[in-house]
């Protein structure tokens, strides 16, 4: 193991108060199904677990990426790792109704399920041990209010979406147009367009709504692919830097954009501390330790005047590949 990530292991233990001794118990076997491994969020994410795995001892983490972006792969996945009897399952389901039936299967087989990122139709805590996400819906207000406060309470706004059923990104959305509705000054002129997967879908949906982008004061994306969309929707029409753009999560090229002033501000998740923390969650419910059932991962507002903050630049310095 290289000693940058030596360096970083031994900080974020010390960071989330974990003991250094190493649990005698027996090899824990953990599967982890994101619902992609596109983009640096997800990534991050990876490498936080794995780091997790290490530091926490006798732990294997296997992370399982379905093959297609779909409800029926993450089942797929879920069925094989029941049928292999692991010690427990982390899902970031793709469907909050689907996806119900395989961990309600492998709960009552006794595989312990821990949902992270988006929701999942049941009780946390009892149908499945714990929930791990950000507040969504209040990470769509932080946005809004930031944005109404760059625009002073006047303006147009666009907002592009995501798809119709990512119940997370929803509410991030959500949070947002509340916010939005609280400033009579501001008028939402486009907010039904849907860029679903990949960043070059979202830059052609982007490049539909040119005439009103060139309309607008204020533009609101609510996920790293749509955000990096936008942003080369903006870059092509010369709109870059001429609009308040709000993005979400932090990917190298959103960032530069910040600092050159073609983005105001990023949502920005922590990913590679999820990981972590989702890993450690499951490993203390399947040592007998008590978890919460609701793990509030937090968010932060990263802007061009805060970029060389500490707190920030620990978080943008975070692994976001796995070796």
């Amino acid at each position: 193991m290289k000693e940058s990530i030596k360096c970083f292991l031994l900080a974020l233990i010390l960071l989330l108060g974990i003991q250094t001794s190493l649990l005698s118990q027996g090899k824990l076997k953990i599967v982890i199904i994101p619902k992609t491994d596109i983009g640096v969020f997800w990534k991050s994410i990876h490498a936080g677990a794995k780091l997790g795995s290490v530091a926490l001892g006798n732990v294997e983490v296997s992370w399982r990426v379905p093959v297609e972006y779909a409800t029926w792969a993450q089942i797929s996945v879920a069925e094989q790792a029941i049928a292999e009897g692991v010690s427990g399952i982390i899902l970031a389901p793709y469907d909050k109704d689907s996806l119900a039936v395989p961990v309600a299967k492998a709960m009552k087989k006794k595989i312990p399920v821990l949902i992270f990122d988006s929701a999942l139709k049941g009780k946390a805590g009892k149908d499945f041990i714990s929930f791990a996400s950000i507040d969504n819906i209040k990470a769509g207000n932080l946005a809004g209010e930031y944005l109404a406060k760059l625009l002073k309470g006047k303006g147009k706004i666009v907002m592009l979406r995501v798809t119709p059923n990512q119940f997370s990104i929803l509410d991030r959305e959500k949070g947002f147009l509340e916010t939005m509705a609280h400033y009579k000054g501001i008028q939402i002129i486009d907010k039904d367009h849907y860029a679903g997967a990949g960043v070059d879908n979202a830059m052609n949906e982007s490049l539909k709504m040119v005439d009103k982008l060139k309309e607008a004061d204020g533009v609101f994306c609510s996920y790293e692919q749509t955000t990096m969309g936008m942003l080369l929707a903006l870059q092509k029409n010369g709109l870059a830097g001429r609009v308040q753009f709000i993005g979400f999560d932090t990917p190298a090229a959103a960032v530069d954009a910040v600092r050159k002033g073609e983005i105001n501000a990023l949502v920005a998740q922590d990913p590679a501390r999820i990981g972590f923390l989702i890993v450690k969650a499951m490993t203390d419910y399947l040592r007998g330790k008590k978890i919460e059932p609701m793990i509030d991962t937090g968010v932060q507002i990263v802007t061009r005047d805060n970029l060389n903050s500490p707190e920030i630049k620990k978080l943008l310095s975070l692994p976001s590949t796995v070796e």
